[in-house]
């Protein structure tokens, strides 16, 4: 069906605010990262806070990930493109949220004493959780959406460019944090002159907003989002299904404990064990609940249909696999070969440019050749790519370093859209919501695994290679050129096992895609012989 307006446009045209909005929902995953040691100083949180700090990021991925299922279905309900603006409203809320958390204490009619402490940081990471609340159900809801504009046969470029504006926004999120904050203060100083004098607030809207303006620019850009999807999109109709809001509530809880249990694995203690067992009995729970209930929140009869349930296998390894070599690029690059952040990023950036490229290259040949052969392609490359990297040393350099990283970025691109398009094309036309967000939320689940592993197995790992290791100290009648010897020789050996490490979990994620081809099998020739007829 196609919910395009009246007016005479291609559904090309009403995909592109559509585009924009996933675009800046992924850029705001990433943006902190440039912004976090402003934020840090600015809500006074040293350096010793790390484990607080982080939490800017993985309140965001909390936030992002648990609403999915449920919101997904809100959408089926009341329609794709009522949500998709409403998802825009909590975005921006929570955009104005987080930028005047700071001022939170200074806009209190009455002064607090100094021996009370403000809650200034943990109110900004409440509304980053709020704001990617509305960020993270844009790209379900975007997906089924598309599913509306296009018909059957035509879906893979869409798909493909809603995934490539995705990887692009996660991209360009760092640099989108660096330059922002950079010009903003001078162009708001320009204009400040022409606006209306407001007492009180005018004083306080005139300071420097710095790293504020990363999250104050979501406003105009939502707004007009906002009004061209409006204008563009059909609203839709509503159903008279019943939402299980306990179903929806129990599986949200089961994903943001297990969320925020993974986070806490490298130092283990009793909150995360109590969170974990949170976490499976919500979702032991909401399962016997979905089983009995006549409309439950998630159809686990879709989990019947091997498509949609081996599409959900593919993404859970491909985000374990992927996350591996998202952190594990630019830390061996800042570690063992002694490079910079910046290089590091620029390493990482080899990997990432190239998953936009794949996603559409992915869409079209969805669209020509089914699921089976791009979903495989991406994962025989991705693998290729790992064990290419796997044999990296210190003296990996251009151009084997970079055709290395874009073997593995185009092979994860060119998967997102016969993933999403296989798991939304198995449904009934009323759960594509529904199905969409699990599909994006198991890829998510897949990431937030990985990351727990690979941080706890590789300090371990680590630790046992260097553990009867020990840094030379002076002998007596030993010359200091021989002192400089040894350490040298400790210095390389350290080195040795940090590329050791790095070179297994390059191996991990190659066997995780390996593994990822057995659910790639069972998706059915037979779509792709129809698609080719479309």
């Amino acid at each position: 069906m196609n919910s395009i307006s009246t007016r005479n446009l291609s559904p090309y045209v009403a995909l592109g605010p559509i585009l924009l909005g996933v675009f800046i929902a992924a850029d705001d995953q990433t943006v902190v990262v440039t912004v976090l040691p402003q934020i840090m100083l600015d809500m006074k949180v040293t350096v010793t806070e790390l484990d607080r700090a982080s939490w800017t990021i993985t309140g965001y991925l909390l936030g992002y990930l648990a609403a999915m299922p449920l919101i997904g279905r809100l959408s089926d309900v009341w329609g794709h493109r009522r949500m998709f603006a409403l998802s825009l409203v909590v975005f921006m809320v929570g955009s104005v949220a987080v930028a005047i958390s700071p001022a939170l204490e200074s806009l209190l009619p009455i002064s607090l004493p100094d021996t009370v402490r403000f809650p200034n940081f943990e109110l900004l990471i409440v509304a980053r959780v709020f704001q990617a609340v509305g960020a993270g159900a844009l790209i379900p809801i975007s997906i089924a959406l598309a599913s509306d504009l296009f018909p059957t046969g035509k879906r893979g470029l869409p798909f493909g460019l809603i995934g490539a504006s995705a990887e692009a926004g996660g991209v360009i999120g760092p640099f989108w944090g660096a330059v922002i904050p950079r010009y903003m203060d001078s162009l708001w100083d320009l204009l400040w002159t022409t606006l209306p004098i407001v007492p009180g607030f005018t004083v306080w809207l005139n300071q420097p907003q710095g790293w504020r303006w990363v999250f104050w620019i979501n406003i105009p850009l939502s707004l007009v989002i906002l009004g061209l999807v409006i204008w563009l999109v059909a609203p839709g109709s509503k159903t008279s299904t019943r939402i299980d809001y306990l179903g929806g509530l129990l599986i949200t809880l089961s994903l943001a404990t297990l969320t925020t249990a993974l986070a806490r694995i490298g130092s283990p203690d009793i909150l995360m064990l109590a969170l974990a067992a949170i976490s499976i009995g919500s979702l032991y729970i909401f399962i016997r609940r979905q089983l009995i209930h006549p409309q439950p929140i998630v159809p686990l009869k879709m989990f019947r249909k091997a498509k949609f349930s081996a599409a959900n296998g593919i993404h859970l390894l491909v985000g374990s696999a992927l996350i591996i070599g998202m952190v594990t690029i630019p830390l061996m690059a800042n570690t063992v070969m002694g490079l910079s952040p910046f290089e590091g990023g620029l390493w990482l950036m080899r990997m990432t440019a190239a998953m936009p490229v794949g996603a559409i290259i992915g869409g079209l040949a969805c669209q020509r050749f089914g699921y089976r052969l791009p979903i495989l392609s991406g994962l025989i490359l991705s693998a290729l790519g790992y064990g290419l990297l796997g044999g990296w040393d210190t003296l990996i350099q251009d151009p084997e370093l970079t055709i290395h990283l874009a073997i593995v970025g185009l092979g994860f691109g060119l998967l997102i859209a016969p993933i999403g398009l296989a798991a939304v094309d198995s449904v009934c036309e009323g759960e594509r919501g529904v199905a969409a967000g699990i599909v994006t939320a198991t890829r998510i689940i897949g990431m937030t695994l990985g990351l727990a592993a690979l941080t706890a197995w590789g300090t371990g790992r680590f630790g046992g290679l260097v553990s009867n290791m020990r840094l030379p100290l002076p002998v007596t009648g030993e010359t200091s050129a021989e002192l400089q010897r040894r350490i040298s020789e400790f210095n390389a050996d350290i080195t040795v096992a940090g590329v050791t490490v790095f070179n297994e979990f390059f191996y991990v994620a190659m066997v995780l895609c390996l593994a990822a081809i057995l659910p790639a099998t069972l998706m059915n020739a037979d779509q792709a012989k129809s698609l080719g007829k479309n």
